[in-house]
């Protein structure tokens, strides 16, 4: 069973409480957050999105990366079908939409990690996350523009990513004779996100490959030592080196939250106990006591983490912590939880949002200085922060006081 935190001498959130922090996510959201997205992203030329933009929005780069077009496209579509139906935000998501179906796949199947302004392929990866927010973008895109023929590619593209979830050399990646056999977390938490967002709600299709997932997800939490190790061997964690004792707090709290809403959803309150524990160990083990935030990486036996950027502050982790403390907060009303969610969301605010040109930066050193000042990158894009906004801000309006 889910152990109790400490007693914290907090009082629960008041009605005026819960209101006064709806406003200010949704204050963010809709007017900082996707404005700045929808202002300076889009490419109304030759389709897609503009995802390298710097603090002010001007492109720096022309490359569109498929895994943020395809996040971009989700998380547009998915404001459209769940907030309201603005001919705006169908008419950003049809923008990427389009310019994904058209131009993303390559004849063999495949998705192209990078394309050119217009569309012509620049870089394909040896991995299949391309694919992943591919699909994610295809489904939630067929339910908004109602085009049932996206939803059908979205599914066919599932089963692919589910074929290379087991057969990752048919990627390009080639099995050499040392290697230990191995998985990485992002693999089973992302599929259960995928089969999430493409069964919605009507799962029973996917009953198999759902229990699959939970089942190697579950190899990564290790009880005894209220560990969730980002790498685990074949049989559970039981990898040697740095990468057997890799921890990344940000995955492990992602993942937790994951593996909640399937809980919730499965009448699963095992799966329930233990994805709050693996938000609440994640979390004590990657805040960082002396500076604040979040640390990127941390070795499981205290040694040095090999990463050069262990210890900088990421903004996608804070954004996970927030949305999962508070999903923990609504299921066990522990006031631990609703201290977690207020300490982490307090740094992320004033330290990741950028008031003056909005969004929010990316990248911190580990005293809290921004380290990289564009908006969007390579890796970041109109995704996490967007995410975990509308995600908060919905559940906000759904705690009831006690």
């Amino acid at each position: 069973m889910t152990e109790p935190q400490r007693t914290v001498s907090l009082p629960h959130p008041t009605g005026a409480n819960l209101a006064a922090l709806r406003t200010r996510y949704e204050q963010e959201l809709f007017e900082r957050v996707l404005p700045f997205w929808l202002t300076h992203s889009l490419d109304r030329q030759h389709g897609g999105y503009y995802n390298c933009l710097d603090r002010t929005g001007a492109i720096y780069d022309r490359t569109k990366h498929v895994w943020l077009q395809g996040r971009q496209v989700w998380m547009l579509s998915k404001l459209y079908r769940t907030v309201e139906q603005r001919p705006e935000w169908l008419a950003a998501a049809t923008l990427g939409g389009e310019f994904l179906r058209q131009h993303a796949r390559s004849p063999d199947g495949r998705v192209y990690f990078a394309l050119n302004e217009t569309g012509q392929p620049v870089t394909m990866q040896r991995k299949m996350y391309a694919a992943c927010f591919y699909v994610l973008a295809m489904a939630e895109y067929a339910r908004a523009a109602d085009k049932p023929a996206y939803l059908t590619e979205a599914q066919t593209m599932l089963a692919k990513v589910w074929h290379w979830a087991f057969y990752p050399e048919e990627l390009g990646r080639v099995a050499l004779p040392g290697e230990v056999p191995m998985q990485n977390l992002a693999v089973p938490m992302i599929l259960l996100n995928l089969f999430e967002e493409v069964s919605d709600g009507n799962y029973l299709a996917y009953s198999a490959e759902i229990d699959e997932c939970i089942q190697r997800l579950l190899r990564h939490v290790h009880r005894a030592t209220k560990t969730v190790y980002e790498n685990v061997g074949t049989d559970g964690p039981n990898l040697t080196g740095s990468t057997g004792r890799l921890l990344n707090p940000g995955h492990a709290i992602e993942g937790g939250w994951f593996l909640q809403h399937w809980a919730q959803r499965l009448q699963r309150t095992d799966l329930s106990a233990t994805a709050i524990d693996m938000v609440r160990w994640s979390y004590q083990r990657g805040w960082d006591a002396q500076h604040g935030g979040i640390l990127y990486f941390l070795d499981a036996q205290g040694h040095c983490p090999t990463q050069l950027e262990w210890n900088m502050k990421l903004w996608w982790p804070h954004c996970e912590a927030m949305y999962a403390h508070l999903l923990n907060y609504s299921l066990t009303r522990n006031l631990a939880d609703w201290q977690s969610f207020l300490q982490v969301e307090s740094y992320a605010f004033s330290h990741f949002s950028d008031p003056a040109y909005g969004e929010w930066y990316g990248y911190l050193d580990r005293a809290g200085n921004v380290t990289h000042t564009f908006k969007g990158g390579p890796y970041k894009g109109c995704f996490h922060v967007p995410r975990a906004l509308w995600l908060c801000w919905r559940l906000l309006g759904q705690i009831t006081p006690e």
